[in-house]
């Protein structure tokens, strides 16, 4: 298991029971899941098969092991899920080329827990090589700690990312409030003990006892996001 943890870790939300915000990273905070399901309409397009519109709710927010299977086993597409993963990974990084769009909000919020001292953790289903790719638009000094997809046993929708974020911060999981678009990643952070916001990028989300579903990051803040915390402590 890999990660990226800088002395950030030390440091503690003063004046609130928030210990630590864990924010997932396509379709949460950069706007990259058209990206995905791009990159796999056009290699699936390459080996002779078209992609159903449907399928994308069901491989968004996955990891990558699933979301290829589950295309390999619905196409019948002769290829591996390594070979494919591959090409996948490959497409998308041509696809974000040097920038990424970030979500509306996005920049705001990641500004403000830095600037209060927040611990904050990236903790995405996507690969390690695309993380990197992407933290150079988010800032990766704005995370005390960034965990991916396949350095994880088992990543989302299991608990164990979150688990591994929450202990690696020192943080209790149920004093660190998750930032979610899909309903996978809303899956991994429950099931970790933490309160949730959605943000849905793809497919519905409805709200259920700790969790809250806002239409946009712009609906987010420090101060919301204490207040998760004391509602559910």
């Amino acid at each position: 298991m890999t990660s990226t943890v800088s002395a950030a870790v030390a440091r503690t939300a003063d004046g609130s029971a928030l210990q630590a915000v864990l924010l997932d990273m396509d379709g949460t905070l950069v706007d990259t899941e058209d990206f995905w399901w791009d990159a796999e309409v056009a290699v699936f397009g390459e080996l002779g098969h078209r992609l159903n519109e449907s399928w994308r709710s069901i491989v968004v927010g996955g990891p990558m092991t699933r979301s290829a299977r589950f295309l390999i086993d619905s196409t019948g597409a002769d290829i591996s899920v390594g070979e494919l993963s591959v090409l996948l990974n490959e497409r998308f990084e041509a696809r974000i080329a040097d920038q990424v769009p970030l979500m509306p909000g996005a920049e705001r919020l990641l500004s403000e827990l830095a600037r209060n001292n927040v611990p904050t953790a990236l903790v995405s289903a996507s690969h390690r090589r695309v993380i990197d790719r992407i933290l150079q638009s988010l800032g990766p000094d704005r995370f005390a700690l960034t965990v991916a997809g396949d350095e994880v046993p088992r990543t989302k929708p299991h608990p164990d990312p979150y688990l591994f974020a929450a202990q690696a911060l020192g943080a209790h999981p149920s004093r660190c409030a998750v930032v979610e678009d899909t309903a996978t990643g809303v899956a991994a952070a429950e099931a970790a003990g933490c309160p949730v916001v959605a943000v849905p990028s793809v497919g519905l989300i409805a709200p259920a006892p700790g969790r809250t579903v806002v239409g946009s990051l712009e609906d987010v803040d420090l101060p919301f996001l204490r207040s998760l915390i004391t509602r559910m402590n």
